[in-house]
């Protein structure tokens, strides 16, 4: 009999091996933070997230912060009054956030026009 994995590893294996499919589950996630307010659930699959793509160490290697930093984002309260603020500035503009990978983007090269 094959042996499952819980839904966390299996979504942690799919958004490593897909970058688009990993920055679209960020934005979603987020998404979701700011119309229901839920920091549990969205600290939770912000962690599936960060795991997607090296864990925490790799994250903080390529950040440059200690990892106790980013843990404690992750757990403490002080994480709440920060996105809400996040959150209540972006409700003020009337806008939302969106995230993309800088990477993606294929610009089609410039057409150069013949001088003669």
């Amino acid at each position: 009999m094959r042996e499952m994995g819980n839904w966390r590893e299996y979504q942690i294996r799919r958004l490593a091996n897909d970058q688009e499919s990993a920055i679209d589950y960020l934005e979603l996630t987020l998404e979701e933070y700011l119309v229901d307010g839920d920091l549990p659930f969205f600290l939770k699959e912000l962690q599936v997230f960060i795991a997607s793509q090296g864990g925490v160490v790799e994250i903080c290697k390529r950040i440059g912060i200690d990892t106790e930093t980013l843990l404690n984002m992750l757990s403490n309260e002080d994480a709440t009054q920060l996105l809400d603020m996040f959150n209540s500035l972006l409700n003020t503009l009337k806008s939302r956030p969106v995230i993309e990978d800088i990477h993606a983007k294929h610009l089609s090269p410039v057409k150069q026009i013949p001088t003669s």
